[in-house]
């Protein structure tokens, strides 16, 4: 008889994780543009470990009136007006983030997303006021909760330098591909499968028969 395949749905109370970075024009989320967002998906091994899934990634086009504050610009290396750089409106690119957190839900049965981010709360204010500007229904976060992995790493590894913290779990990483969302989204989902994967084995999270039902207990 074949095992079943653990769910995240289980793992987390329902939640699904899925990590965001954002880049942005500065630290106002209703004021400062959104130049890039990225998102990656979150699976589950038959051995009920985590591991980095699906990646999207946008460059994103400053709405209308943004702030771009120049030390944003400079501690980024984001030109948000090249000619080369291939962006989509906000609107567009949380759309399709949407859309394929949403499916996830569905085959992961899970009832909501919970955001995943190094220093969290940030994100997930430039990703809320994105969705209210653009007046888009169905979004699939948690409109408050969310996960930290500078709080997650201060604990597994005393540290909440995101490069450090990777350093110290054994994750490469590049401070010349840093502060782009797309890699900076990929290394924090490295991390919070490291920590929390690292946690089931301290036996934090014990594998049993109630982690491969949905059933309420």
């Amino acid at each position: 008889m074949t095992e079943p395949h653990p769910l995240i749905s289980n793992r987390f109370r329902g939640f699904l994780p899925v990590i965001i970075d954002v880049e942005t024009g500065g630290f106002n989320a209703k004021t400062d543009a959104l130049l890039e967002v990225a998102a990656v998906l979150i699976k589950m091994n038959k051995d009920g470990n985590l591991q980095p899934g699906k990646e999207i990634a946008f460059q994103v086009t400053p709405f209308p009136g943004a702030n771009i504050e120049l030390s944003a610009l400079e501690f980024t290396g984001i030109d948000p007006f090249a000619p080369e750089r291939k962006a989509v409106a906000e609107a567009e690119s949380l759309k399709e983030i949407f859309k394929a957190i949403r499916k996830e839900l569905k085959q992961q049965q899970c009832t909501r997303a919970v955001l995943v981010g190094h220093n969290a709360t940030f994100d997930l204010s430039f990703i809320n006021e994105a969705t209210t500007r653009n007046n888009l229904k169905r979004n699939p976060f948690h409109p408050f909760s969310c996960f930290d992995t500078a709080t997650l790493a201060g604990l597994a590894f005393g540290h909440t330098v995101l490069a450090k913290a990777c350093q110290l779990a054994g994750i490469e990483f590049s401070n010349q591909s840093a502060h782009s969302a797309a890699y900076d989204a990929r290394k924090t989902a490295e991390l919070f499968c490291c920590i929390v994967n690292q946690w089931k084995q301290l036996g934090g999270w014990p594998l049993s028969a109630n982690n491969f039902t949905n059933d309420e207990v």
